[in-house]
């Protein structure tokens, strides 16, 4: 029986290390963070006449590390209160303690027989059954755990993170010979359910699946360009959005991780492979220039790119001088940004006899090549390698997925016409019948394998919304928005407009969604699998009504939207929200009145209206100043001008939580609201949460009035914000703006403590935002995102 994990330990505090310690914490597991004793002080250190047998000098490196960590950007704490859960030590005096913990992680410099000793070190004071990991990139396994006891290897295994651990979504896993397969499918179900990762099995061969496979495909990027002339720029405005890749493209994406990481991978596999295998892993030389120059990109403040003042300068590979940035526009650019599907996309590029078009064909089909000649040395099926691509480089399509888009017919006629080596099985695939690497039947997705199609296994509790609607039939749909059957009497409201605004096609979606499910479902999930969940109303249409001074529009649509707010509120089945990622204005007013939130780890949560000219207009305002009231403990005394002023600063300054734990700090969630680690897990874990929901005997809240702090309340919020004008941190325009949002928040004209009704608060709410829809500067403030993208300050 394995042991579960509920304390761990990481050795070694380096960028790895440090970050793993941080995303252990983020998921609530306590961490003994490790490093080795200095062996000098530094000037602070004597100053402060400290000896090498002082504590605060023996955890230095570990205790600076964690310093670094709180500055660090992005934050790899979901919220700096995790911190508290990381304690520091040394090699030296608490090795011991090692005997405490339920999983140890070893991420120490990337030498073999540095491992090693570790191990034989760790070998000595763990418990048996403790689970022992290698946080290697790239050294085998197998070796790492020679000599070590036989309880030790059955519990060993290397668990490969991708950096940083709180946002990369890969976990590649690589067991031995030895390890106990009892232990290998516990720390799959642990990384995908508590630490949120997909995770994929690899074999123990040179740098495993993502960095074989994405290390080679860049430096076959490298050398097309200096073949074909190409620029550093031109390259990058290929080779990201454009083909389904991070928009840091490739030689951003460099800069990011650091040249001497990329040099010190690619080397590790040239060092163990022979033939043509280790000429395409040779580094090239200007780029072994560029690292004896210290231009190793972002960490050292310049490399392929190099940013001065406002202008951002390329690398010219062959003078080592940096020029203006260069983009690359051919026709075959132009027609695939006409295409609306990736698909469409790649074959408009790919096949274009254009600059670009040769360019990305030059640079795709050798990574197709290579994947299919690696399957079954590096992985056991074409899933693990797509899946690695995708979670662990943020590619959109893995390289079947991608080759499938292209046509593999199609494509390998070209291939075969260029004299290009291709594997034999992906030939006979096709002789046999076989025309794609992937084919979706009902919903189910089946995989290429051997002769024959496979369907694909995954955990039950990854819910794909489009595979469900392909097996079974939409309840209703319209523009904005689809009702689905999600199983078990349990019904998914699935927003789609573009970006998923509100608009009227969505309330009138979830007005229809609440009828439905009050006769025939347990309840209601409010959910998607877009980019994001929701960022906000359609500011579109309101500009355009506005500027058209149709007024009385307006005034339905927000009054409607706030009905519909009102509706999810008093539903009498439970509805539970599932927001993700940019979860923004619109998106915060329909999970707030929703009886339970399921958020992602991942929710960027906020009331951002200011930011536009407005403010909050479905409700959001009173919503988040009742969620704040219910927070408090009952019968406890409190100030309810503290609760105003908070859900003031919240809203006045549009604070945006960076994770799902500080949107619990903001108040947007509560403590009876659910987190969920996996978005992958997120549409079943909000399902659940609707079936607990009903099967306690749920009855919607009770309708009362709300205590507000009324005129003196008032006068109170608006001093803070006159002085921040008066200090110049704000505008006049956003005094104005907060004049009107601390009135609604205050309930008026009203004596303080007043209890007021919800329709009340909500008619001053709705007064306000028609009141700055109105004003020119509002009005330009939302031309201005709309167009830019970003808040005007005027």
């Amino acid at each position: 029986m394995v042991k579960r994990i509920q304390k761990a330990a990481v050795l070694g505090s380096g960028v790895m290390g440090l970050g793993i310690a941080a995303h252990l914490a983020n998921v609530g597991i306590p961490t003994l963070l490790l490093d080795i004793v200095p062996r000098e002080l530094t000037k602070e250190e004597e100053a402060k006449g400290l000896t090498l047998e002082h504590k605060e000098v023996r955890n230095r490196l570990a205790n600076q590390a964690l310093q670094k960590l709180l500055k660090q950007k992005p934050a790899p704490f979901m919220s700096k209160s995790n911190l508290a859960l990381i304690e520091t030590g040394n090699f030296a005096d608490d090795f011991h303690r090692l005997a405490e913990v339920d999983w140890i992680i070893e991420a120490v410099v990337e030498n073999l027989e540095i491992k090693k000793s570790v191990f034989a070190m760790v070998d000595e004071v763990r418990k048996p059954g403790t689970i022992v990991s290698s946080n290697t990139s790239g050294i085998s396994i197998e070796t790492m755990a020679e000599g070590r006891s036989e309880d030790f290897k059955k519990h060993f295994l290397g668990t490969h993170f991708f950096n940083p651990p709180r946002y990369l979504k890969l976990l590649e896993i690589i067991p031995t010979k030895d390890t106990d397969p009892e232990v290998v499918s516990y720390m799959k179900t642990f990384g995908e359910e508590v630490l949120g990762k997909g995770v994929v099995m690899a074999k123990d061969t040179p740098n495993f699946i993502a960095n074989r496979i994405g290390t080679y495909g860049l430096l076959v990027t490298v050398r097309e360009m200096m073949k074909g002339g190409y620029s550093v720029g031109e390259v990058d405005s290929l080779t990201g959005p454009l083909i389904g890749r991070p928009k840091s493209a490739t030689f951003r994406t460099l800069d990011v991780v650091g040249l001497d990481t990329f040099i010190h991978v690619a080397n590790n596999v040239f060092e163990k492979v022979e033939g043509e295998e280790k000429e395409a892993f040779r580094v090239p030389d200007f780029m072994k220039a560029m690292l004896e120059k210290g231009w190793i990109g972002s960490k050292s403040g310049q490399g392929f790119f190099w940013k001065q003042g406002k202008d951002i300068l390329e690398l010219n590979y062959e003078t080592l001088e940096y020029e203006p940035r260069k983009k690359l526009t051919t026709p075959a650019v132009e027609a695939s940004k006409q295409a609306k599907k990736l698909n469409d996309k790649l074959k408009a590029l790919v096949y274009a006899d254009d600059r670009a078009g040769t360019f990305l064909w030059k640079i795709i089909a050798p990574v197709l090549l290579y994947s299919a000649k690696l399957l079954g040395e590096i992985a056991d099926d074409i899933v693990a390698i797509d899946r690695a691509m995708k979670w662990g480089f943020g590619w959109e399509l893995g390289p079947f997925e991608m080759w499938d888009a292209l046509g593999v017919e199609q494509s390998v006629r070209k291939m075969q016409a260029e004299g290009l080596d291709i594997p034999s099985w992906v030939t006979d695939m096709l002789a046999a019948g076989f025309p794609f690497f992937y084919k979706s039947e009902k919903g189910q997705v089946f995989y290429y394998d051997r002769g024959e199609y496979k369907p694909i296994h995954e955990n039950p509790k990854v819910i794909h919304i489009k595979r469900l609607k392909e097996q079974r039939d939409v309840i209703k749909k319209n523009s904005g928005a689809s009702l689905i059957d999600l199983g078990d009497d349990v019904a998914l409201l699935e927003f789609h407009s573009p970006n998923n605004a509100i608009g009227t096609d969505i309330v009138q979606m979830i007005n229809y969604a609440l009828e439905e499910v009050e006769r025939n479902y347990k309840g209601l999930v409010i959910g998607n699998q877009g980019k994001n969940f929701c960022v906000g109303a359609n500011l579109a249409m309101i500009l355009m009504e506005a500027q058209d001074d149709n007024y009385f529009e307006i005034e339905l649509a927000v009054r409607q939207f706030q009905q519909a707010m009102m509706n999810i509120k008093y539903s009498t089945k439970p509805v539970v929200a599932a927001p993700f990622a940019m979860t923004l204005g619109g998106g915060v007013e329909v999970c707030l009145p929703s009886s339970r939130i399921q958020a992602a780890a991942e929710t960027y949560m906020g009331l951002v209206e200011v930011g536009v000219g407005l403010i909050p207009g479905g409700g959001g305002n009173k919503e988040l100043y009742i969620k704040y009231l219910n927070s408090l403990p009952s019968g406890v005394h409190f100030d309810l001008q503290q609760v105003a002023n908070k859900v003031f600063e919240t809203i006045a300054l549009a604070k945006v939580s960076g994770s799902a734990a500080e949107a619990r700090e903001l108040n947007f969630l509560n403590q009876r609201d659910g987190i969920t680690m996996n978005s992958d897990h997120l549409i079943h874990d909000a399902k659940q949460a609707v079936i607990s929901l009903y099967d306690q005997g749920y009855r919607p809240p009770v309708r009362k009035k709300v205590p507000v702090v009324g005129e003196t309340g008032y006068a109170a919020m608006l001093l803070g914000a006159q002085s921040m004008y008066h200090s110049g941190y704000i505008s006049e325009h956003d005094l104005k703006i907060a004049k009107k949002l601390a009135y609604v928040i205050a309930g008026g004209k009203v004596p303080y403590g007043t209890e007021v009704d919800e329709q009340y608060l909500l008619d001053l709410e709705r007064e306000a935002f028609l009141s700055l829809v109105g004003e020119p500067k509002s009005q330009a403030r939302m031309q201005h995102m709309l167009v830019k993208g970003k808040p005007l300050r005027n």
